[in-house]
């Protein structure tokens, strides 16, 4: 039986104590006098909070522009004690669920992430509402052979969570990879911003960053030639800033109204949905022959950007042109640059193509283990800083998305770099379900008037409510700031917050004005724009003249590449363009790139054998401005060798029963010492004795690691293991992909005859063949000299000078 309560204290005033148990209705006046009753003391606290706000004193600021532009602190008193916030006067009562009263001024929705984390260790297995599960094997069925019954509580909840695990996959991005990290500011940037993560040299800020690919579904491959995804989420202290990038620093399209024509285009072909992954079909070439402002990211989706070798040694870019703004308000123009300090490095085609049957998942396999592995992956963030005045003289807009800044007009300035040094504890809990959302600015942080831009504030939130179930999205933990979250907003599916108190909006008395606007000191306020007195009608569907200048940075693109480099991207067309099934397509195209580089269209139409080339089309600016820079070695992939090292780089060490093992020891120790991986493959996995006694046990074969897979390669020496080798069809194989590919080859000892039977051209019969081509070789004493050198050939990526169209290996 329940004890029974004591009796409650006899208030000593009645009616206020009365009055105030009374949620209908109130008396006239609260008398302030019943102090030793909690619901009429509270009664009196909210009387004299929303009696000390008698009107709102800001309502004349809000009118005029140059309130607009600097808006004051929204007004608030602070109560005179806890009871007028509550909800309720029992939130004393604690449980272990309810916990305390809420911390003043505290949003634990935003606490780190440890809050959520769940370790089940030494537990025992429960269900969702935390009941012990006796028994996880068997259903509940009327006898051993019988049906099994409704009643069955444990299997529906598995079944039905299990139902529902897939939430709906992102549009574009769908496939992508992530990581935990931070971004350390160099200097204080606080003469052109006020944001956050700039505000003093050696600031850290939390980020996740996600690399995706564009057109693939969650299933498809890591190596496809697209475009890749870099977002960046910094969780500032003064609120979550999400730049939300590419690895090219352009787009297809000038206008968000073209959004999604551009994907639909390029998407699997509704009535047989193929390509998965691909641009290579009728649709996208029809529409990007169509919208020659297309061409200039042709040129950079046709380049090795588009088959990066990994996320580490990929460029980021905003795309679009931002402001920064100051604490006085001033703004610049800036362009934002992710710079890989492990350099920018990319597949060769063949090699792409290779992965991604034997390994989808590549780039994210090997994001994954460079962190694991120690060898973070590490950006410089670098900005292109320019002022209105010198985008007027500009012979580009700034606020077309196909148009980039050449750094000789204006260089780039390093203001930070970013470690990312945690791979996630759940992909879905992390990389899934954040969200990433163009509109996600902070202080200091502000948006150009560039139509694509404009398009994308809406279209990623809108998306995200439609992805992640609601307008609550923000309280998934990987989404939460760690900034405090306190508005009016409320309800919705999956809220989490439990806000105290009775009021939810603003202005108001009751809550004594809490929470208020910031005010311009500490608040976002948007720049405002230039009036012009002579502007044209304001209401118009139209693009700048500018925007019409279709070729000249595809142009500038294309003849600032290596011939190396524009031979891929010549081929890259020519591979595209042969998959379409109508030639007058492919015609089109061809007569576009004409008004970008002749040298490239008469490759393209040759490989497509095109005779006669078709006329150039007619371009939409027939006299286009003549352009400041027309040749830019930045943009080529090989301005950008990184620091050097080659840490993260896989290189295989082959070895078999017989192997001279010392050699192969001592190389995989160097290329431990530094950050690179060298595995030993073997003809099959397991222990291989060497000459020495000692057995070297191979982690990978030759069937399960093909050689395409590395970025280098080691052949041993040791004539029992050569001829073992030479038997195997794989070894031929493994040494033809990394000489078509480029890649660094070190023979040692006996092992180069294995390099003539590979039919390799003028391959290395002598010790210490120059590295210059990437084919070294070596004898057992020459070991000391041929490891660093092999170590400064690895670090060169790729040795171009012996690729050949098509390939003679």
């Amino acid at each position: 039986m329940p004890k029974n309560k004591p009796p409650a204290a006899t208030p000593k005033k009645a009616a206020p104590a009365a009055a105030a148990r009374n949620t209908d209705s109130g008396p006239a006046r609260v008398d302030p006098s019943a102090l030793d009753d909690l619901p009429a003391r509270r009664a009196a606290d909210v009387q004299a909070l929303a009696a000390a706000m008698p009107e709102n004193p800001n309502k004349a600021a809000e009118h005029g522009f140059d309130n607009g532009v600097n808006p004051p602190q929204g007004a608030s008193v602070s109560p005179p004690s806890r009871l007028p916030g509550g909800s309720t006067l029992t939130e004393e009562h604690g449980t272990e669920k309810t916990g305390s009263a809420a911390i003043d001024g505290l949003n634990a929705t935003i606490e780190p992430l440890d809050r959520v984390r769940v370790d089940a260790t030494g537990r025992r297995l429960t269900t969702n509402q935390g009941v012990p599960i006796a028994d996880n094997q068997n259903s509940l069925k009327f006898g051993t052979r019988g049906p099994v019954l409704l009643e069955d509580f444990i299997l529906r909840e598995k079944l039905t969570h299990f139902d529902h695990e897939r939430i709906p996959e992102r549009i574009v991005h769908a496939r992508g990879s992530a990581a935990h990290g931070f971004f350390e500011c160099y200097e204080p940037l606080t003469d052109i911003t006020r944001a956050a993560p700039f505000r003093e040299a050696g600031k850290r800020t939390p980020v996740f960053v996600r690399f995706s690919t564009v057109q693939g579904e969650r299933g498809s491959k890591d190596t496809a030639r697209d475009v890749r995804g870099f977002a960046v989420k910094f969780y500032t202290d003064e609120g979550n800033w999400d730049l939300v990038g590419n690895n090219m620093p352009v787009f297809f399209i000038q206008d968000a109204m073209k959004f999604p024509d551009l994907v639909h285009a390029v998407k699997p072909e509704p009535h047989h949905g193929m390509p998965q992954a691909g641009s290579a079909h009728d649709t996208f070439w029809d529409f990007v022959s169509l919208m020659p402002e297309s061409t200039h990211m042709l040129m950079w989706a046709m380049s090795d950007r588009a088959i990066p070798r990994s996320y580490a040694t990929m460029q980021g870019f905003g795309v679009h042109t931002f402001r920064l703004v100051n604490d006085a308000g001033e703004s610049v123009f800036v362009k934002f640059h992710w710079l890989p300090v492990a350099g920018t490095h990319s597949l060769v085609w063949d090699e792409a193509v290779k992965i991604s049957g034997a390994d989808p998942d590549f780039h994210r396999r090997d994001l994954w283990e460079r962190i694991e592995a120690g060898n973070f992956p590490e950006y410089e963030l670098a900005l292109q800083v320019f002022t209105e005045e010198q985008a007027d003289g500009f012979s580009f807009d700034i606020l077309d998305a196909t148009k980039l800044i050449p750094e000789e007009l204006v260089p780039l300035r390093k203001v930070g770099r970013m470690v990312l040094d945690r791979n996630p504890d759940n992909f879905f809990a992390e990389t899934e379900q954040v969200a990433y959302c163009t509109a996600h600015v902070v202080p200091g942080i502000d948006f150009s008037n560039d139509p694509l831009l404009a398009g994308r504030i809406h279209s990623y939130v809108d998306t995200q409510i439609s992805r992640l179930g609601g307008p609550n999205f923000h309280e998934i933990p990987i989404n939460s700031p760690i900034a405090p979250v306190h508005n009016n907003q409320r309800d919705g599916m999956h809220r989490q917050a439990i806000h105290r108190g009775r009021v939810s909006y603003e202005p108001n008395s009751l809550a004594g004005g809490c929470p208020f606007q910031a005010g311009a000191a500490q608040g976002f306020v948007s720049v405002p724009a230039r009036l012009h007195a002579q502007d044209e009608q304001a209401k118009v569907r139209a693009k700048p003249e500018k925007f019409a200048d279709h070729y000249t940075q595809a142009t500038l693109f294309f003849e600032s590449q290596s011939p190396v480099e524009k031979d891929h991207i010549a081929n890259a067309f020519r591979f595209e363009l042969s998959k379409v099934t109508v030639p007058a397509i492919r015609e089109r195209m061809v007569a576009s790139l004409r008004n970008a580089s002749e040298e490239l269209a008469q490759k393209v139409a040759m490989g497509l054998g095109m005779d006669p080339v078709p006329a150039p089309l007619t371009p939409a600016l027939p006299n286009p401005a003549e352009p400041e820079v027309k040749k830019s070695p930045a943009l080529s992939l090989l301005a950008r060798p990184g620091d050097g090292s080659i840490r993260g780089r896989k290189i295989a060490l082959l070895v078999a029963p017989g192997v001279e093992g010392e050699s192969i020891a001592r190389i995989q120790l160097a290329l431990a010492e530094q950050g690179a991986v060298g595995r030993l493959v073997g003809p099959r996995i397991g222990p291989m004795k060497s000459t020495s006694g000692d057995p070297l046990d191979a982690d990978a074969s030759l069937e399960n690691e093909p050689g395409f897979l590395f970025d280098g390669l080691v052949l041993p020496d040791g004539d029992e293991a050569v001829a073992a080798l030479a038997q195997d069809g794989h070894t031929m194989e493994f040494i033809k992909d990394q000489f078509r590919h480029c890649k660094t080859i070190l023979a040692l000892g006996a092992s180069r005859q294995l390099l003539a039977k590979a039919g390799l051209p003028a391959g290395p019969q002598k010790s210490q063949a120059t590295g210059e081509t990437g084919l070294l070789s070596a004898d057992a004493a020459e070991i000391e000299t041929a490891i660093p050198a092999f170590i400064a050939a690895l670090a060169k990526h790729r040795h171009f000078d012996r690729e050949t169209d098509p390939p003679r290996v």
